[in-house]
Formats: structure tokens, sequence, C-alpha cells
């Protein structure tokens, strides 16, 4: 019974670590479409619609930055600029991340619509009103003072229609990601309109994704407490729409967000859709009247970042966004992948390296679960002592297989031997090994970050292999033979702690048994080298205490 339990706790972690990589989908929010959306807002507004398909030019992106006027920005994160062409923030580059770990090249993120990797932030108004121009992609704004926007200096853009209403921006940059802007519009008539704010990102083409289940990449939101995330074929095939009290919206990649906050404590309805290409907008439900020779105005934030969890959670406090630290896909394990961030975030800023702090936290870990691995070493080491009085009793008992289970427990009971506790050790590694793996895949404070030798990303794979011992042969393997020497010795520290518990009686499952560390060493090394680092380090650790508790413990009688 003891090598059955042993094994089944074995493969079910093993079978856990694949089905959860390959099956495991987020719960997500049904596509339908809200009941309670109102008739008179349907009937009476002009809701943001796609414009007609366009013809997108074979051209540079270089190519169509020059096409319109634009407005330069720039603070210490990013630069980019703003197009006077329908007044849409469609260029932005992340100053201080590279496309590759090596290179100089740096992360673009926002495109003009006329390329294939268009991908845009729009906002305005609109109205029920038909006779009156407001202002569209293709209306050129003029600016007025400042010519450049940074930390210190915002801009404004304005038009006015031929009836002589004026639309003006004000748009504020902060000194990371944040785009404050002020939205007005003054009637100079005798006319009295009605006015809904919108805002809307427009995203041409499906980008290069990881298409990993257990990662969202796509439209994103949280709508009065609800996480919302909806993948891009899921929007391909219906579209989404949900009105909220409260709020935010936006398109995730793993790395980077692009969201809209829309005013608070004001009604608004989000729609994902897709029409040749992709949006997620919101607009008010309720209109802003606009008296004669008056005007009304309203506050929009833009947050196009990269997914730092203190930048993150720190917009989330200060402009009070519910829920905004979800942009992060934490996962269903939120309560331990969170803790676990920030204490290996802890650890990074006492010791300077994520390596170490991987192992740091390891042992924090080791030390949590002490006593509940040490009640279950101190099982396994009798199961041990116990394995020759096993062996007599299964030979002399081989016909009898009522007695031999009685016998068995009867021994068992006698030794106070539980057979399940040596389960207890693999299963509660289970969630912190998911949280952690969750932890170095989605969190960017990894990306890019080193541990000593060979290791230069612990968000990556281990690059070396077994194959070309470890690269002292001239030649490259192929990537499925890439087993990097963390994995190998990840392997071997297994093989060793197998050896250290209670070996099984049936030859079949002894063969088994000894399969499993090459069967982890191969699956686990592709999986990211913090990962199988934590992985070792834990396997050393755990012989240590285990080998400790054996030499300690003794059983009364084997007869």
């Amino acid at each position: 019974m003891d090598s059955k339990n042993t094994i089944a706790a074995i493969a079910l972690s093993s079978a856990v670590i694949v089905l959860y990589s390959l099956f495991f989908v987020p719960e997500k929010s049904s596509t339908s479409q809200n009941p309670v959306e109102k008739e008179k807002i349907e009937q009476s507004t002009d809701t943001p619609s796609l414009e007609k398909k366009e013809t997108l030019i074979e051209i540079s992106r270089k190519d169509a930055l020059i096409e319109s006027e634009r407005v330069k920005f720039e603070n210490s994160n990013v630069i980019g600029t703003i197009s006077l062409k329908g007044a849409a923030i469609d260029d932005l580059t992340f100053k201080n991340y590279n496309v590759e770990l090596e290179g100089d090249e740096k992360i673009i993120l926002l495109g003009p619509r006329n390329i294939k990797e268009g991908y845009l932030i729009e906002s305005g108004f609109v109205t029920s009103d038909k006779n009156i121009d407001i202002p569209t992609s293709e209306t050129i704004w003029s600016i007025k003072g400042n010519k450049k926007l940074t930390e210190n200096s915002p801009i404004k853009l304005s038009w006015t229609n031929d009836q002589g209403i004026t639309f003006e921006k004000e748009i504020s940059l902060d000194d990371k990601y944040l785009f404050s802007i002020k939205q007005r519009v003054i009637n100079k008539t005798s006319g009295k309109y009605d006015f809904y704010s919108y805002g809307q990102i427009i995203r041409n083409e499906i980008p290069d994704i990881i298409d990993f289940l257990i990662l969202h990449e796509g439209l994103i939101a949280t709508l009065d407490d609800e996480l919302i995330e909806e993948d891009y074929d899921d929007i391909q095939e219906k579209k989404f729409t949900k009105t909220a009290q409260k709020g935010w919206l936006g398109i995730s990649d793993k790395y980077w967000i692009t969201s809209l906050i829309p005013p608070q404590n004001k009604e608004f309805k989000t729609t994902f859709d897709y029409k040749d290409k992709f949006r997620a907008n919101f607009i008010a439900t309720e209109p802003l009247e606009l008296g004669p020779n008056n005007s009304i105005e309203e506050d929009l934030q833009i947050i196009v970042a990269a997914k730092r969890v203190d930048v993150i959670d720190g917009y989330a406090k200060s402009l009070a966004i519910d829920k905004f630290d979800l942009v992060i896909d934490w996962g269903f394990l939120y309560f331990i992948t969170k803790p676990l961030f920030f204490g290996i975030d802890y650890f990074f800023k006492l010791l300077g390296n994520y390596g170490l702090a991987i192992i740091a936290i390891t042992i924090c870990i080791r030390l949590v679960f002490f006593p509940l691995a040490n009640f279950s070493f101190r099982s396994m080491a009798k199961m041990k002592a116990l394995t020759p009085e096993m062996v007599r009793l299964k030979e002399l008992h081989k016909n009898d297989k009522m007695k031999l289970q009685q016998e068995m427990m009867a021994l068992y009971k006698k030794e106070k031997v539980n057979p399940m506790s040596g389960c207890l050790p693999i299963l509660v590694q289970i969630p912190v090994f998911f949280a952690l793996y969750k932890v170095l895949f989605v969190t960017i404070e990894m990306r890019h970050m080193p541990f000593y030798g060979w290791i230069h990303d612990l968000s990556e794979r281990d690059p070396t292999s077994i194959f070309n011992i470890f690269g002292l042969l001239p030649y490259d393997v192929p990537s499925f033979l890439v087993i990097g020497a963390w994995p190998v010795a990840m392997g071997i520290s297994m093989y060793i702690q197998q050896k250290l518990n209670p070996a099984p009686t049936d030859p079949m499952q002894a063969k088994i048994f000894m399969f499993f560390p090459l069967f982890l060493t191969v699956i686990l090394a592709p999986f990211p080298s913090g990962l199988v680092i934590y992985w070792t380090v834990n396997n050393i650790l755990t012989m240590a205490q285990q080998v400790f508790i054996m030499k300690r413990t003794t059983v009364k009688t084997v007869t």
C-alpha cells in the first residue's frame, strides 16, 4: 500500500503539472447581451462604432508616422507622438524595455491605424443630434500653446465645427504611464444639446501571442467587481456588452496593458467587438446637457503601461480603480501567487538578485512546512524500516489477500505508521509550485533578470543542453533536446531523494518509480529556469531534513 500511495502522489503531482499547463483555463464571464440595457440609450445615441473597412497601406511605420502632423510626448518611461488627425494616441515606445535581452531595440506598443500593426486610443463625445458635426478619425485638430507633452507640460488640442461648437482636449502625462484627458465641449450658440463621452482602443490584428492557456492575452475588464477576460477569437465570434457603474477596460498582452478608466460614479456601457479590427470601448449611458453659451467637461484616464506590480498597484490605489491589480494575470491562486511575489521581491531588494531571492523564499517555504514534513518523514522512515517485515508478510500470505491486508493494517497500527503521510509534502507543494511558476511566467520584474553563470534570464528555460555537454561541444541541438544543467541537477537530486524513501516491493512499481526523475527532468526542462532552481534547492533541503529525521527514527519491534 505504501508504494502505491507514494507512486500515486508523484503521479498526481506530475499530472497536475502537465495538465495545468495544457488545459487549465481561468473562468470567464459569459459574452451575453446585458438584459437591462437601457432602451433609450440604444435608440438615442450614436455609440462609438468601427469605421468602414479600411485598406491598410503597405508602408513602413516610419512613413505612416509622417503622414499627419504630430505632437511629441516623452518622460523617463515612454516616448511617442499623438496624431493631430483624429487626436489619437497611436505611437508609443517603452524606453526601458528591450525586445531581446542582448539587443538595443525597444518595445514598441502602439502604432498608426493605417498599418497592419495599428493599435491606438481615441476619446471624445458623441451626440444624438444628427445635425451636429462631431470630431471623427479624419478630423484635423489644432494645438494651442505648448507644443510638447511632458510630465510638467500638458497640451491643449482644439477643433470647432461649422455650427459654432468647439471641442477641446487638455492632455497631461505623469512620470510613468498615465495620460489624463480633460475633454470639453463649448457651446457658443443658442441651441441645447446632449453629449455622451466615450473612449475606445482599436487594434487592427491579433499580435504575436504565447497562446498558453494559463495566461490571458486579449480584451479584459473589471465591471462591477466582475473580471471579464475575452480572447481575440471569442470576440471574432461574438461581441461582448455590459453596463456597469464602475470599473475599467483594456487590451492585455503578457507584459503590457492598454487601458481606459471611464469617469467615476457614472454608469457606462462597455463593448468588446470585432469588425475587420478589434475594439474595446465604453460610452456613458446618461448624457451631459450642454446649454446655450455654456460648456461641459469630462475626465478620462488612459494607462499604457509595462505591468510592473508597484506601478499597477500604485495606480489602483491613487486613482481608486476597482480591481486594477488584475491587469496582471495572478490566476486562481491569487491568494498565494501575489504574496509569493512580494516575498521574492523583498529578498531581491535585500540580496540584489532574483535567483538568490528564489532560493531565500524556498528556504522560507521549507521552514513553514517544517512540522508537516517532519511528521511525514518520520512516518516514511518507519515505513522504510518496516520494509523487510512487509516483504515477509506478503510472502507468507501471498495466497490470502484479505489476511495480508489485515496483517499489514495491524503492523501499521502497532508501529503507529500512516502510509498516506508520505504523500503530504508532495501534495502541499503543488499549489506553491504553480504559484511560483505563475509569478515567474507573468511578472515583468522577472523578465531578463539574470542568475549566476549561464542563466541570463530567470523567466526563460536553461539554455544549455546535456546533448552537447552543456556547450563544451561546438554545435547546437534541436530545441526539444535542450535539457539544461539545472534540470539535470534537479533530476539527480530527485533520484537521490527517491532513494531515501521506502522502496516499492513490486518490481514493476520499482521500475516506474525509477523512471520518474527522468520523466520530470524532461517535462521541466522547458520551464523557467527560476522554477527549476526552486525545485532543485527544495529537493536538497528536503533531503537534508529527511536524512536528519531518518537517523533519529527507529521502530519498536519487527516480528
